[in-house]
């Protein structure tokens, strides 16, 4: 694994997000960044730090947490207790999708379902804001700020520093895989390969099943928090300096 080059942009707004959301490559809005903003909005920009709209989506209370799914972009709004749907022209779809939940902060798509993080748990729901499972996992030791799934597995960056591995089905895997991290962590995933935020200012790399493969793959970022990934870029949300940072990374 070899970094290639990396840039850095900085967004406006106050860049104080949890999590940055990438939308993946399409014919309409490929390559594009969606990134929420504690102030209340959700900005757009391309992939190279240029503004589209930086109030895409505004009105919002303190929205933390960001998944895109085609053409859906789902927000977690801590104050309100809720999962928002909008479409990626900024169009509200249901402000209140989910409602009822204890702190809404990470979120993560895949497929028809949405994981969503709250204190010290995790819920599962659909794509349309029906309950599969609010309690899918509880009792979390920390925050669980990132989140990722590869296959059947849903990876938790915690705040205890510590990463934790669970089924989709909510089956406990592990749950301090990997440990030692500071931060409000972000995680990311791309095919094997785990990449966390860490509060030194450095992003680490390890397999999924736990393997350190490279502590300091990229370093001095400033108070890196969010990751995300389009399989080949990765965007990281500095929230010291309110800046974008953008690492080209060449996989094999």
């Amino acid at each position: 694994m070899r970094i290639h080059r990396t840039t850095h942009r900085t967004i406006s707004g106050g860049l104080l997000t949890v999590l940055l959301g990438l939308l993946s490559s399409g014919a309409a809005h490929g390559g594009t960044i969606f990134v929420a903003n504690q102030g209340g909005t959700v900005g757009e920009y391309d992939t190279s730090g240029n503004t589209v709209n930086a109030s895409l989506i505004s009105g919002l209370s303190e929205p933390i947490g960001i998944a895109v799914s085609g053409s859906d972009i789902f927000v977690t709004i801590r104050n309100a207790g809720t999962v928002g749907e909008y479409d990626t022209s900024g169009n509200t779809v249901n402000a209140s999708l989910i409602s009822g939940i204890d702190l809404p902060g990470g979120i993560t798509v895949s497929g028809s379902d949405l994981f969503v993080a709250s204190r010290s748990s995790i819920g599962e729901y659909t794509t349309s804001g029906t309950a599969v499972n609010p309690s899918l996992v509880t009792g979390i030791s920390g925050f669980p700020y990132g989140m990722a799934v590869v296959g059947s597995d849903l990876f938790v960056a915690i705040s205890a520093g510590t990463v934790a591995e669970y089924s989709t089905s909510g089956t406990r895997v592990n749950a301090a895989l990997i440990s030692g991290l500071t931060g409000d962590l972000g995680i990311a995933a791309v095919g094997s390969d785990l990449f966390i935020t860490n509060g030194n200012g450095s992003i680490a790399e390890y397999d999924t099943s736990g393997n350190l493969v490279n502590a300091a793959l990229i370093t001095g970022l400033d108070g890196p928090a969010g990751i995300a990934t389009d399989g080949s870029d990765l965007f990281i949300p500095e929230l010291c300096t309110w800046r974008a940072s953008r690492a080209v990374v060449l996989f094999g």
